[in-house]
C-alpha cells in the first residue's frame, strides 16, 4: 500500500511544528522546561534561539514546519518508490 504524499506530508510538518510550538510554549511558562531539545533545536535552526520571548517561538515553529513538511515529502516519495517495486520471486526448476 502506498502513502498518500500530501497528507504524509502535511501530518509530519503539523506534527513536527507542534512539538516545538508547544515545548517553546512550556519553557515560557516554566524557564527549565525542554531546555536542553530547545538547545537542540535552536543548534539546528540558524536564527533561532533559546532566549524565552514568543517571537523565538514563532520563529522555532516556522522552521519546524517547514523542515517536518521537506521531510515528510522525501519520507513519503522514498516509501512509494520502494513499495512499489514488486519482489523479486526465484522460480524453481519443476
Amino acid at each position: 500500500m502506498k502513502l498518500s504524499v500530501s497528507a504524509f506530508t502535511l501530518t509530519a510538518a503539523i506534527l513536527w511544528g507542534a512539538t516545538v510550538l508547544l515545548c517553546g510554549i512550556a519553557n515560557l511558562i516554566w524557564p527549565t522546561y525542554a531546555v536542553g531539545f530547545l538547545e537542540l533545536v535552536a543548534s539546528i535552526y540558524p536564527g533561532y534561539d533559546v532566549v524565552g520571548n514568543i517571537g523565538e517561538v514563532i520563529v522555532g515553529t516556522l522552521y519546524a514546519v517547514v523542515d517536518g513538511a521537506v521531510f515528510g515529502l522525501v519520507f513519503a516519495l522514498l516509501y512509494n518508490a520502494f513499495v512499489g517495486r514488486p519482489a523479486k520471486t526465484e522460480s524453481k526448476p519443476q
